[in-house]
């Protein structure tokens, strides 16, 4: 079992930068931690993901250049860096972790909503 909570969202002007935060607690080796984000009428989509010791990292085209994921496992928290917000990242960032055998997302944080005006 791993939990999972976010913070670290909130508004920002167009061009603004925010950093989220996700702290994670229980099983937490041989995992990977992923960002997602849903906007509203629209289905949840894949931002960033790493791998727990931070070997790999991957990101959607629509974030790459611009989001930074990281983590600090003496912390036991993962953070996505948002540079360059635009407002179509607007949107509920939500926490997420699987195991690194698997391809489903097994367990979620609660989400933290970034809102960024134009």
């Amino acid at each position: 079992q791993v939990q999972l909570v976010e913070s670290g969202g909130g508004l920002v002007q167009a061009g603004g930068s925010l950093r989220l935060s996700c702290a994670a607690s229980g099983r937490t080796f041989s995992i990977y931690m992923g960002w997602f984000r849903q906007a509203p009428g629209k289905e949840r989509e894949f931002v960033s993901s790493i791998r727990w010791n931070g070997d790999i990292t991957y990101y959607a085209d629509s974030v790459k250049g611009r989001f930074t994921i990281s983590g600090d496992y003496a912390k036991n928290t993962v953070y996505l860096q948002m540079n360059s917000l635009k407002p179509e990242d607007t949107a509920v960032y939500y926490c997420a972790a699987r195991p690194e055998v698997s391809t489903q997302y097994n367990y979620w944080g609660q989400g933290t909503q970034v809102t960024v005006s134009s």
